[in-house]
């Protein structure tokens, strides 16, 4: 009530309000604009490649450069800012190649969810739809083109494959000693391992 008896309309703020639109909201305009922005051309250029030009040389070094500059770009600044997850290679004194999958442990810097859905779902579906690109060039006997369809299967694959192995690191419980005793297990007695199975 206020001063004069009448009732004052006030609104609560729990916080909640504000924490939607934090998860809603946009972050980083333009690296989800260009992770979206590098798969998206890609596709559409090798759909309408004949009508830019009847040049397969010029329609196959755009569509590979624009998948390079994707797998460039989610690797390496994109999956960091939306999600906080990166991935990359490394070659220790010995001269043997390590993969090291990496999360952020404290989400302040890294997108919102509104993000994470926009990486999540383009580096979903993107390999997806070049998976059925295979089919259909498998199958219309359109083999020229099937060596570009599988360069933009494996960058973009490859990227899922780092990303997911990522988010399985962030989310592992199990201790990697654990892990390194049952594949240990597994070399010394695979006749008990199968038993068991």
């Amino acid at each position: 009530m206020g001063e004069d008896g009448e009732i004052v309309d006030v609104s609560l703020d729990y916080g909640g309000e504000e924490d939607r639109s934090r998860s809603t909201r946009i972050r980083h305009p333009l690296a989800t604009f260009f992770h979206l922005f590098f798969r998206v051309s890609a596709i559409i250029i090798y759909l309408c490649c004949d009508w830019f030009s009847r040049s397969f040389v010029v329609s196959f070094v755009t569509v590979i450069c624009l998948l390079s500059c994707d797998f460039w770009s989610v690797k390496n600044v994109t999956g960091r800012l939306l999600v906080g997850l990166r991935w990359w290679n490394q070659i220790d004194e010995d001269g043997r190649s390590h993969w090291v999958f990496e999360a952020k442990k404290i989400r302040d810097g890294s997108g919102t969810e509104a993000e994470a859905q926009i990486f999540w779902l383009g580096l979903i579906i993107c390999p997806l739809i070049w998976t059925a690109f295979f089919f259909t060039t498998l199958f219309s006997f359109k083999i020229k083109w099937l060596a570009l369809v599988v360069a933009g299967i494996c960058l973009q694959a490859a990227n899922l494959y780092g990303y997911l192995r990522c988010k399985a690191g962030e989310q592992e419980k199990v201790p990697k000693s654990a892990s390194q005793y049952l594949g240990q297990q597994f070399i010394q007695k695979p006749d008990i391992i199968f038993g068991i199975l």
